[in-house]
């Protein structure tokens, strides 16, 4: 009996397996790497498997027929294939792709920092990080100059970028040009930039390699993008010894429309009587400036937005002429600027959005330079070097710029595309010679996102451009590529042609030339963890058709600029601070202007670095900011003519540079609740270890005199108090990314 029970029993096992199937396999992703936990199933039965930590599967079925076999893994797109089922085993090596998702996928980084959507990419400076760097006292340029790829150049404005020099750089606001971006200067001292960074949300600075939607920029672009709407009405005061102002911002009920302005005023009488200064200031330097604005909410979401910005400057000061101990160099100056900017961004529905932009700005200039005796009377000598620098300059700039730019969405990817149109026109009126100078300028472009996978993603796009006034045209292709190589850690490549026109000051000779050009070529590593970032980057620059003057102004120089860079910003390991350190490599060289070879421009350094740290003790409610700046000594030259030609008379390198900045911030109403009125007080001193700086060389006429190009004081310091009704504004003052 017990036989025939194990017979039995056996044999309805062999029919019960003799009506399975086996079905096994393995599951992995693009790179062969074993995904666990995927889900199994024949459709419509209750069948199926898990795959294990080898991604390997299998079970068994009573299914016979046709049916799907569908695969599903979170993130991952789904996979489903038909299959016949029999008494046979059934194996598969399955390999899922991952689903796009915006918030995953790989961002191209090559050549740009960027600090707007923290979705996709690391912040690197924000309005409150250029606000709280010791030695920026709020200037966008000067905090940007702790980045990699900048030059510590403090005898002329600009951002000096990878062998580039200042004009090279543009700045965009809105997507449309700022032709004006800098407060008017003297030679020999540098001035700030126009704008405050709380009027920017989002800040994007390009060391090279920067999208097909702009162009005119040989070297860098900085790309601003201006607030919406203000969190609510609010009022400020500031005042300190250098400035005082206030502004209003009023926003409507229903949080559609706003509009505000302010107003500022700034007189260095006081300043300089306290921190004398090396120039002799026979008219204190003092400032007008106001803006206003108005933004609205459109019903769909979009935004328009106006902003506007006049200011006023007057200042004159003496110097000892180089040629002549005793006579005195007189240069006044008289600035007038207005700049208007206007767009409007919009969804249009199925995927589609657009953007439209429009500038217009004024900038006068009334310049008068005068050879002085020792008692301040204006004289002429019989000498031409020395007369010859007795001269009246009025110039005026008219610019104005409109946009259009359409994006189609594609799921994950965009198509990006349209046309911009400049016209500027240049008149200077030298002592009696006027010169006018009216371009046209004409360009359409297009862009693309392309992602492959997650991992994997390219840029594709260029421009093309024509002006009026050089009677050329351009194609500038541009290709960026990114390869996301682990967790939040990837790779990426640029390459891209920059043309730009030249400068007005070289078109009064000629407008017989053509634009200048560069090659940019780009590649980088990047991993950005929680409140961590490290980037490093290499790049080689190849400058043609570059702007000779002597002979003959013609586009004959060339040059190169390579190097290596990296960053790391920290704001994890230790509570309450936050700390950035940032170093470039540079070897350039160019052959332009009246060089007699290919040289390091006088505004190059080997090495640059910043260390960059900032510190908020909640018990004393104070921030603590340092900034440590260093760069090699910069080349300079003597050129003199001889014999037809240009010769090095004289040349070297300056000493190092060193500078130490700090500021402190005291904010008495963090931790108060229901406070109307929110407090910062605010102090700063550049250069505090009082380095002896030499940004360059002035040579006398002969050549036998040199004289160092040194800051007007050795120290800047600035102190303030700031005052908000409305808003509380403490978690800004303090750095609220702590």
């Amino acid at each position: 009996m017990k036989n025939i029970l194990i017979g039995l029993i056996g044999l309805m096992i062999t029919m019960q397996t003799a009506g399975q199937a086996r079905i096994s396999g393995r599951i992995t992703d693009n790179k062969k790497s074993p995904l666990i936990g995927a889900s199994i199933t024949i459709k419509d039965s209750y069948d199926g498997a898990t795959s294990d930590t080898a991604g390997r599967f299998q079970f068994v079925t009573t299914e016979k027929g046709d049916h799907i076999l569908v695969v599903s893994f979170t993130g991952y797109k789904g996979w489903e294939q038909k299959i016949t089922i029999n008494s046979e085993p059934l194996s598969f090596s399955i390999e899922l792709k991952e689903e796009f998702n915006e918030l995953k996928a790989v961002v191209i980084t090559a050549g740009t920092f960027e600090a707007s959507d923290k979705k996709r990419a690391a912040t690197v400076l924000n309005s409150i990080d250029i606000a709280t760097t010791a030695g920026s006292n709020a200037d966008i340029t000067a905090a940007l100059k702790t980045l990699p790829g900048t030059q510590q150049v403090g005898e002329k404005e600009g951002l000096f970028v990878r062998g580039g020099a200042g004009y090279e750089t543009k700045q965009f606001i809105d997507g449309t040009l700022v032709n004006n971006p800098f407060f008017a200067s003297v030679p020999d001292i540098a001035s700030r930039g126009r704008f405050s960074p709380f009027l920017f949300k989002g800040t994007v600075f390009t060391a090279g390699g920067y999208s097909a939607l702009y162009g005119q920029a040989l070297s860098s672009a900085l790309i601003l993008e201006s607030i919406d709407l203000p969190e609510k009405s609010a009022a400020n005061v500031f005042v300190s010894p250098l400035t005082w102002g206030g502004g209003y911002q009023e926003l409507s009920k229903d949080k559609k429309f706003s509009w505000g302005g302010s107003y500022g005023y700034a007189n260095l009488g006081i300043y300089f009587n306290i921190v004398k200064q090396t120039p002799d200031y026979f008219k204190i330097p003092q400032f007008h400036n106001g803006d206003a604005n108005f933004r609205i909410k459109t019903k769909r979401g979009g935004m328009i937005k106006y902003y506007t910005t006049f200011a006023k400057g007057d200042l004159g000061l003496r110097r000892t002429d180089i040629d002549s101990a005793a006579l005195k160099d007189a240069f006044s100056l008289k600035n007038y600027n207005w700049y208007n900017n206007l767009s409007w961004r919009e969804n249009l529905g199925n995927g589609w959005k657009m953007n439209l932009g429009a500038g217009f700005s004024i900038n006068k200039d009334d310049i008068q330079q005068q050879i002085q005796n020792a008692y301040n009377i204006p004289v002429t000598t019989n000498a031409s070097y020395i007369d010859g620098k007795n001269f009246t300059l009025n110039h005026r700039q008219d610019f104005a710029v409109v946009r259009a730019v359409f994006e189609k969405r594609l799921g994950i990817n965009s198509i990006r595309f349209g046309s911009e149109y400049w016209y500027s026109k240049d008149r200077s009126i030298y002592n009696t010679y006027i010169t006018n100078l009216i371009d046209n300028y004409n360009a359409v472009f297009g862009e693309s996102d392309i992602y492959i996978t997650n991992a994997i993603a390219a840029k594709v796009g260029g421009r093309f451009e024509y002006s009026s006034i050089l009677k050329k045209a351009n194609i500038a292709p541009r290709l960026s590529l990114a390869y996301k190589t682990g967790k939040d850690a990837q790779v990426s490549a640029a390459y891209g042609v920059f043309y730009q026109k030249p400068e007005n000051t070289e078109m009064i000779y000629t407008t017989k030339l053509g634009y200048t050009k560069a090659i940019h070529y780009i590649i980088n590593y990047q991993k950005t963890t929680n409140n961590r970032i490290f980037r490093t980057e290499l790049f080689y620059k190849k400058y043609e058709d570059l702007i000779k003057t002597y002979p003959i102004t013609s586009n004959s120089g060339d040059g190169y600029a390579k190097g290596f860079e990296f960053f790391w910003r920290d704001k994890k390991t230790f509570k309450n601070f936050d700390y950035w350190v940032s170093y470039s490599y540079l070897d350039t060289k160019r052959d332009y202007q009246n060089y007699p070879e290919k040289l390091t421009p006088n505004f190059a350094a080997y090495h640059t670095a910043s260390v960059v740290t900032k510190r908020f003790v909640t018990k004393i409610k104070t921030g603590f900011n340092l900034t440590y700046s260093y760069a090699t000594g910069r080349p300079y030259y003597n050129f003199q003519l001889s014999n037809g030609k240009y010769n090095i008379a004289d040349q070297g390198r300056t000493k190092d540079y060193h500078s130490l900045g700090f500021s402190v911030n005291w904010v008495p109403s963090v931790g108060k609740q229901n406070a109307k009125a929110f407090w910062v007080f605010f102090a700063s001193v550049n250069n505090v270890l009082g380095s002896n700086q030499v940004y360059n060389y002035n040579y006398s006429y002969n050549g036998l005199i040199k004289q160092a190009v040194n800051p007007p004081a050795k120290r800047f310091y600035f102190i303030g108090i700031f005052l908000s009704f409305g808003v509380d504004r403490s978690d800004d003052a303090i750095n609220n990314n702590l």
